[in-house]
């Protein structure tokens, strides 16, 4: 089981977030980036909004990064972690400049990127991006061959609905071959398939810990699953976020839980198919307290 270091100020979800969060900057983060790696966790993951609705500010708060620059920042300031989107929204974005951002971090950072993309639930964020929010997944399942021909194809080339190429280059490639690690995040029959056809890991959100064999079996079932499936994340406090980031109390997500309930949580994941997770921030006081928290869960809670 890896552990992620779970960044504070990444976001401001009334489920999760602390008041000191706030006041994290970014230069906080980047000796935290550096701190993650030093303690050993395996991955830095950035949640993406590009812009909220005043309606929606209440539960899922106004604070998102954009997940390739801030990707390739923490990546620029570390040598060995790797950094992952937790999700980037995949049909918001044209494929060619998506596949360019990622395969640029990958070859500057010598391969340490991994991408989880999902196809994006809030409707409003569309409708201001001008992008048709019902034909997103239409949308993601091209966007995604797109990018994995301009990744690994000599000569690329692609003729679709939204997006068509021919007689192009495209470098750098990514250092990863055959390239980057993809990962689909969400619970929906759609993603699942998804998941079987292009991905080697997947992220669930809404999915209870006990189902998660389940979904994965039928991962495993459709026709062209080609076996890639290796990585499932689920963090110990996924379950205190509901849909729409609504507020779910859940006594075993709780955060702050003592070390041998930790572990044994974990284990349990461990037996229902996961493969990575992260620990909640119990309530704290201060960027300090987070310091020595991240070290008790590296010195404890990984061995």
């Amino acid at each position: 089981m890896k552990l992620a270091f779970p960044m504070p100020h990444l976001l401001r979800l009334k489920a999760t977030g602390q008041p000191w969060e706030a006041a994290v900057t970014g230069a906080d983060q980047t000796r935290l980036a550096r701190w993650a790696e030093r303690l050993g966790y395996a991955m830095i993951a950035v949640p993406e909004h590009h812009i909220i609705p005043k309606a929606h500010v209440d539960l899922s708060g106004p604070h998102y990064f954009s997940a390739y620059p801030a990707m390739a920042y923490w990546a620029g300031a570390t040598e060995t972690i790797r950094v992952n989107s937790c999700i980037a929204i995949l049909p918001l974005q044209h494929p060619v400049v998506t596949a360019k951002a990622l395969s640029t971090i990958d070859w500057l950072s010598s391969g340490r990127v991994t991408v989880t993309f999902a196809v994006g639930w809030l409707e409003e964020e569309f409708r201001l991006l001008g992008v048709p929010f019902h034909e997103r997944g239409a949308r993601a399942e091209e966007y995604i061959q797109a990018i994995l021909e301009l990744w690994t194809a000599d000569e690329p080339s692609f003729e679709g609905t939204y997006v068509s190429f021919k007689d192009v280059a495209f470098e750098p490639k990514p250092v990863q071959k055959p390239h980057p690690p993809v990962w689909f995040g969400g619970d929906a029959d759609p993603v699942l398939r998804r998941v079987a056809r292009y991905a080697s890991g997947w992220w669930p959100f809404l999915t209870k810990p006990e189902d998660i064999p389940a979904k994965i079996d039928y991962i495993r079932s459709q026709p062209d699953y080609d076996g890639r499936l290796t990585e499932v994340f689920y963090g110990l406090g996924t379950a205190r976020v509901g849909e729409g980031h609504a507020v779910q109390d859940d006594p075993h997500a709780r955060p702050g839980m003592p070390r041998q309930e930790i572990v044994d949580r974990l284990g349990w994941f461990k037996d229902l198919g996961v493969t990575m997770s992260s620990v909640p921030i119990p309530p704290l006081a201060s960027l300090d307290e987070y310091y020595d928290y991240t070290q008790w869960v590296a010195e404890e809670i990984m061995p």
